[in-house]
């Protein structure tokens, strides 16, 4: 995984969550450039989190604990009956 599928995930990350902030602020009625500012270091601070956190588990090749509990354990192997 190069640098070009880190810098699309961050951009999913950053882009959605931006627009969902600047319409939170548009739907208050405070569409100021301050708002719409804070909305975009708001959006690009929680991306680099959730990028870098995916990034760092990638690093030390760990899976992620939601992925792990959705997986469904395998069932035991029937045993013989003794007679």
């Amino acid at each position: 995984m190069g640098p070009v599928f880190w810098i699309k995930r961050y951009l999913l990350a950053a882009v959605p969550l931006f627009a969902i902030l600047a319409a939170v602020e548009w739907a208050k009625g405070t569409t100021t450039p301050a708002d719409i500012a804070s909305a975009a270091i708001w959006a690009a601070v929680a991306a680099a989190i959730f990028t870098g956190a995916a990034w760092n588990r990638y690093r030390k090749a760990l899976q992620c604990a939601a992925c792990e509990a959705t997986l469904p354990k395998p069932a035991p192997a029937p045993r013989k009956k003794k007679r």
